[in-house]
C-alpha cells in the first residue's frame, strides 16, 4: 500500500505554519511566513486575512516543492488556528474590515454588559461553562454592532482566523467546536450555539457559522484554490481547531491524567476530558476538545516565558552582554546561573503578576513582586526564584484541574521545556514525571494533520493517532527538593490573598499600571 501524506497549516499571530507529514509521523517538509499585526490604538491588535492567505500559498508552494511526494497520496489537509479573532465577511463572503485578534483588548466593557445580562457570571456559566473574556470573540461582535455599525449591518456571517483560511481552500464557511467554545457564546455541554445567550444580547443568530467536529470532512480543494496554492483539486479538507486545543492533541494529549504545560510567553495548563464537567467559578476555560466526546480545560498564566524575558531585558544585562560577545545563550547563562542557588531560591519567592492574571486569579490589578529579598540574597537565588514563581503559577492550575482527574504525567513544551533545570522544577514542585515529546516543535500543525488523519481514516480516533508521538525526555522528581518547595509554594499561595486589597488600592492610584 503506497504511504499516505497530510499537511498541516497552523495560522498563528506572527506567522503561517505548513507541515507536511508522512502517516508514521515523519514531518517531511515544513515552511513558516510570516505576515504583519497592527496595532491602530494602543491596546488594538489586528491583521488582514489576505496576508494569512498570501502567506499559506507561499507556504504550501514551498513545502510542495521541497518535496517529490505525489499528490495523489496526500489525503487530507487541516489547519489549526489562532483563537478568538473576528474575522466578519458580507454577503459576497469578502472580508468586511481587519480581523480584531485574540489580544485585543478593546472589548471589556462589551463583555462586563454580557456578563450582566446573562445574570452574572453564575448565570453566564449556565449557558456556556466560560467566562466572557475580553479576549474572546463575543465581546468583538457587540463592539462591531455599537462601534461601526455600517460593518456589522454588511456582516452575514463571521469566522475566526483558520476557518477564513479553510473557507478559501475549500469554499465552505463553518467553525469547528473548539474554536467556538472560544467565542463566549457556545453551549459546550451540548456543542451547539447557545441560542439562548445570543438572544438574550439582541445578536443575529444568522451571522453565526455551521458548527463542525474537528475531524469532519468540510470540504475539499477549489479548483481556483488549486491554482494558486498548487495543491491537487479535490484533496479532502477537515475542520481543524483552536490552537489552544489542537497543540495539545498533536503533543499526545488525549487521555485524562496527562497534565500539559506551556511555557511560552504565556503559560498554558491544560487535560484532556472524557465527559463534560462543569468550571466552578469560572476559572479555567472548559473547551470541546478536537473529538466528539472530549473536552479539555484549559488555564492561562498571562506572563511565564514572559516574566524571564522581562527579568532578562532588565536585569541581566551583564549575561546578555556575554551572550552577544560570543560566550553562550543567554538562556543557557541564566539557567547556569540559577542553579547556583538552591530549591526555594533561599527564601526568595517572585509572583509573576506582570501584565496582571488570568488563571487562577482573574485580576487585571495584580503585579508582580519579588518577595523574601535579605541582604544575603544573591542574583543566582533572584533568577532562580523567576523560574520557580513561573512554576508556582502553572501547579496552582494544575490544582484546580485535578478536581476532575488526579495527574499522572507532565507533557512539557514551549521555550522553557528546553532547560533541564526548568523541567527539573516542574517535576519537583508538581510531584510528577516530566516528558518532552517528539512532536512538540511543531506546534498545533502537527495537530492538525491528526485530525486530517482521523477525518481521513488513517487513524481510527485521536488516541489512536497519537501513538506516533513519542517521548524525548523523561525527568524525574527529586525527593531531596521536595520539603524546600512545599514550604516555598505554600508561601507563593499566601502572597496573593495577602496582596488582594494593595493591588486593587494601586489600581485606583495607579500603582503599577504603566504610563
Amino acid at each position: 500500500m503506497a504511504k499516505r501524506y497530510l499537511i498541516g497549516l497552523d495560522i498563528g499571530t506572527s506567522g503561517a505554519k505548513c507541515i507536511l507529514v508522512e502517516e508514521s509521523g515523519e514531518v517531511v517538509a515544513s515552511s513558516t511566513q510570516e505576515y504583519p499585526l497592527f496595532t491602530p490604538r494602543p491596546g488594538w491588535a489586528e491583521q488582514n486575512p489576505s496576508d494569512w492567505w498570501d502567506a499559506v500559498v507561499r507556504g504550501l508552494r514551498s513545502i510542495l516543492g521541497k518535496s517529490d511526494v505525489p499528490q495523489e497520496q496526500i489525503v487530507g489537509v487541516s489547519f489549526s488556528g489562532q483563537m478568538h479573532g473576528l474575522v466578519a465577511l458580507d454577503k459576497d463572503h469578502a472580508v468586511i474590515r481587519p480581523a480584531i485578534l485574540w489580544c485585543d483588548g478593546r472589548t471589556q466593557r462589551q463583555c462586563d454588559w454580557i456578563t450582566e445580562k446573562a445574570g452574572g457570571l453564575e448565570g453566564l456559566l449556565r449557558y456556556t461553562n466560560n467566562q466572557m473574556l475580553a479576549g474572546y470573540t463575543g465581546g468583538k461582535i457587540l463592539w462591531l454592532q455599537e462601534e461601526e455599525p455600517e460593518n456589522y449591518e454588511k456582516m452575514v456571517c463571521f469566522v475566526c482566523p483558520k476557518d477564513y483560511i479553510r473557507f478559501k481552500l475549500s469554499g465552505e464557511l463553518g467553525i469547528d467546536a473548539s474554536d467556538a467554545s472560544g467565542t463566549g457564546f457556545f453551549n459546550t455541554r451540548e456543542r451547539r450555539w447557545s441560542d439562548e445567550l445570543i438572544s438574550l444580547v439582541g445578536l443575529d443568530r444568522r451571522v453565526f457559522p455551521e458548527v463542525l467536529e474537528s475531524t469532519d470532512l468540510a470540504g475539499r480543494v477549489t479548483r481556483a484554490a488549486a491554482e494558486e496554492t498548487g495543491l491537487r483539486e479535490g484533496i479532502p479538507v477537515f475542520a481543524g481547531g483552536g490552537d489552544a486545543v489542537i497543540q495539545t492533541t498533536g503533543a499526545g494529549l488525549v487521555k485524562p491524567g496527562v497534565v500539559g504545560v506551556v511555557i511560552g510567553t504565556a503559560g498554558n495548563v491544560s487535560m484532556a476530558l472524557d465527559r463534560y464537567f462543569d468550571n466552578p467559578a469560572g476559572a479555567l476555560q472548559m473547551f470541546c476538545n478536537n473529538e466528539a466526546g472530549l473536552w479539555q480545560a484549559i488555564g492561562c498564566t498571562l506572563a511565564a516565558g514572559g516574566s524571564y524575558r522581562w527579568y532578562r531585558d532588565t536585569l541581566c544585562e551583564h549575561l546578555k552582554e556575554l551572550a552577544n560577545a560570543g560566550k553562550g545563550n543567554v538562556y543557557d547563562l541564566m539557567g547556569d546561573l540559577a542553579a547556583q542557588s538552591r530549591p526555594g531560591a533561599n527564601g526568595v519567592v517572585f509572583a509573576p503578576y506582570m501584565s496582571g492574571e488570568r488563571c487562577p486569579y482573574p485580576d487585571p490589578n495584580a503585579r508582580g513582586l519579588f518577595y523574601g529579598l535579605s541582604l544575603s540574597s544573591t542574583r543566582a537565588d533572584i533568577t532562580r526564584s523567576v523560574m520557580e514563581g513561573v512554576t508556582y503559577s502553572l501547579k496552582q492550575v494544575a490544582d484546580i484541574m485535578a478536581k476532575f482527574y488526579p495527574a499522572e504525567k507532565i507533557y512539557t513544551s514551549g521555550g522553557g521545556s528546553a532547560s533541564a533545570l526548568w523541567r527539573q522544577m516542574q517535576a519537583d514542585i508538581f510531584d510528577l514525571p516530566v516528558y518532552t515529546m517528539s512532536a512538540a516543535s511543531e506546534g498545533g500543525a502537527y495537530g492538525a494533520i491528526m485530525v486530517a488523519g482521523v477525518g481521513a481514516g488513517v487513524w481510527k480516533d485521536l488516541e489512536e493517532a497519537t501513538g506516533i508521538v513519542r517521548p524525548v525526555t523523561e525527568t524525574l522528581p527529586n525527593r531531596e527538593n521536595q520539603k524546600a518547595y512545599r514550604d516555598a509554594y505554600a508561601m507563593y499561595c499566601e502572597l496573593y490573598q495577602a496582596l488582594k486589597p494593595v493591588y486593587d488600592k494601586g489600581a485606583s492610584l495607579g500603582f503599577g499600571m504603566g504610563e
